[in-house]
């Protein structure tokens, strides 16, 4: 799957309880390291999900301190690495449409 496709739903999301995409952005680049041109060029060369994430600059050392089930699943149990990375990224976003602060979805 596309990571455009996938961005926009997760954008679509965060309106969805009134957060912004620069939030999403801000959380993409905090797990991936992509800065915001990084992130931008991604969506333009129309990168998979999977790519997406093998091409990150820099996974955040501190996306080990995400804990917690999306769909099921308890992402510290995952043991494929790109699949983890990318329940971490489905996490931070259920969290930010949760409502939780910037600071707490960040690890910080």
């Amino acid at each position: 799957m596309k990571f455009s496709k996938i961005y926009s739903l997760l954008v679509q999301k965060a309106d969805k309880k009134k957060r912004t995409k620069q939030e999403v952005d801000e959380i993409i680049c905090w797990l991936t390291g992509y800065d915001e041109v990084g992130l931008t060029q991604q969506l333009q060369n129309d990168v998979d999900y999977k790519t997406f994430f093998e091409q990150a600059p820099c996974i955040n050392p501190n996306s080990e301190k995400i804990k917690g089930t999306v769909c099921g699943v308890r992402v510290e149990e995952i043991k494929d690495p790109i699949m983890k990375q990318i329940r971490y990224l489905d996490k931070l976003i259920d969290e930010l449409a949760k409502g939780k602060a910037m600071e707490k979805i960040l690890r910080a």
